[in-house]
């Protein structure tokens, strides 16, 4: 009933209608038309299942003109952190972009991209800037990930590319992102809407899991920013020096293991561990190791970087720190063929995009390189595997004997019944695992 409710609110007026009468009344709703009350009935049940019964009767424009802020402006920092310069802060527009001349069928297309981006700035009310982004993303028919916090904003949505231009083009001209975010902020990847299971939306403590308060560890303190060209420099020197055994610089990893497994800087340290948040216990445990050195930090996107170098640098040990701007995905559209090798990982349903042909990893069974992950088998496990299609075809397709086992108990019992989970491949790694200077010294530049 209150689909139906929501439904009818949006009938163009009877004046309005096609002169053949009911079977060509059109139905419109987030300045799309439909002249089938199935096509209505479709985007309804796609785009505001969430609003039904709530907001029944509203566009989304009007919803996210209520959500919108009356209070007046609040600071805000610097985008990049470079300098922790502050400015004022104006209200969070509901603006809508004009969709009316795009055809459905354009909107919505699976041929698109996928866009990767973040800003740092102060946001006085992250509840009325997440509830104008979840508007905006429907109206664009957009899915993916955006988290909101005081301290910015970070999300990676996919959709077609007249939806992911509309996108930029309007938080390009956002009031609270006006002079901070710009173009280049935005990073793309083939895709589209389908890399992504839905839309998801939310408020968070920070913008990037780093597990410590943004007060304490502010982005505000971050390393110094290189650009690709930059960086590329920099990389080049380190491997020559450290071929040479006499490099005072370390180029570190931030990212989890399973994302450096397929694909790094040459020469790098990659930490192994599970989780961005166990960074600060990893910087702790090995803090000899960055003492008195130069430290060249990258990620996927740069987001990682401007915590975590932040972190590194306030336990003041490091002679300098520097990062990536724009992270891994600028690079290789700088330096395709550049010191990164093998795939980039990506949190969606792709896994990873690639640039170059190398393939740095291995099946996890047999050995063979190989560098497309797939979820472990075991129903109770989420874990990624590496498993080749020849060890795929023998039945070896979880991520540790463990869970092969474990997956083939589960299949042969009744349904309804369960397993604990115990992975051996989380069981057996270290949290927080500790380098030995001298192993790394020798190790460097291979």
């Amino acid at each position: 009933q209150a689909f139906s409710l929501f439904v009818k609110a949006k009938e163009v007026p009877a004046a309005a209608r096609c002169p053949a009468g009911g079977e060509d009344v059109r139905w419109r709703c987030c300045r799309l038309a439909f002249a089938e009350l199935s096509g209505i009935h479709r985007h309804v049940a796609l785009q505001h299942a969430g609003d039904i019964g709530q907001q029944a009767g509203l566009t989304a424009k009007q919803a996210a003109a209520e959500a919108s802020p009356s209070s007046g402006p609040a600071p805000a920092g610097n985008a990049d952190g470079l300098n922790g310069h502050s400015r004022s802060s104006p209200d969070i527009s509901g603006t809508l972009p004009d969709t009316s001349h795009v055809s459905y069928d354009d909107l919505t297309s699976q041929v698109g991209e996928v866009l990767l981006y973040y800003c740092y700035c102060e946001v006085k009310d992250p509840e009325k800037l997440c509830a104008w982004q979840k508007a905006l993303c429907q109206h664009l028919h957009l899915t993916g990930k955006v988290r909101v916090a005081s301290e910015g904003i970070n999300g990676t949505v996919g959709g077609s590319k007249v939806a992911t231009n509309l996108y930029i083009e309007v938080m390009l001209s956002q009031p609270l992102f006006k002079d901070i975010l710009c173009q280049e902020d935005f990073k793309s990847s083939a895709g589209g809407a389908h890399c992504f299971p839905d839309l998801r939306v939310g408020v968070f403590k920070e913008i990037v899991p780093l597990g410590i308060d943004p007060k304490i560890v502010s982005y505000k303190e971050t390393g110094i920013h290189l650009s690709p060209q930059e960086f590329h420099r920099e990389v080049e020197q380190y491997l020559s020096q450290a071929s040479q055994g006499q490099s005072d610089t370390i180029l570190l990893d931030c990212r989890n293991f399973y994302e450096s497994k397929i694909g790094h800087f040459q020469g790098c340290l990659a930490p192994d561990i599970r989780k961005f948040s166990y960074f600060p216990s990893y910087v702790d445990e090995n803090l000899e190791l960055f003492k008195d050195k130069r430290v060249l930090m990258y990620c996927t996107g740069g987001i990682r970087c401007e915590r975590g170098s932040a972190y590194l640098r306030s336990k003041a040990v490091c002679r300098e720190v520097y990062q990536l701007k724009g992270g891994i995905h600028k690079y290789l559209e700088e330096f395709p063929d550049g010191f990164y090798r093998g795939k980039l990982f990506v949190f969606d349903d792709r896994y990873a995009i690639c640039s170059n042909e190398d393939i740095v990893s291995a099946c996890r069974y047999c050995g063979t390189l190989w560098d497309q992950y797939k979820l472990c088998s075991s129903q109770h496990c989420r874990q990624l595997v590496l498993t080749c299609p020849s060890c795929c075809k023998k039945g070896l397709t979880a991520c540790c004997p463990v869970c092969q086992e474990k997956e083939l108990k589960v299949t042969s019992r009744a349904s309804g019944q369960t397993l604990k989970e115990e992975c051996e491949c989380t069981r057996r790694r270290p949290r927080v695992p500790i380098e030995y200077v001298s192993q790394r010294m020798l190790d460097a530049g291979k």
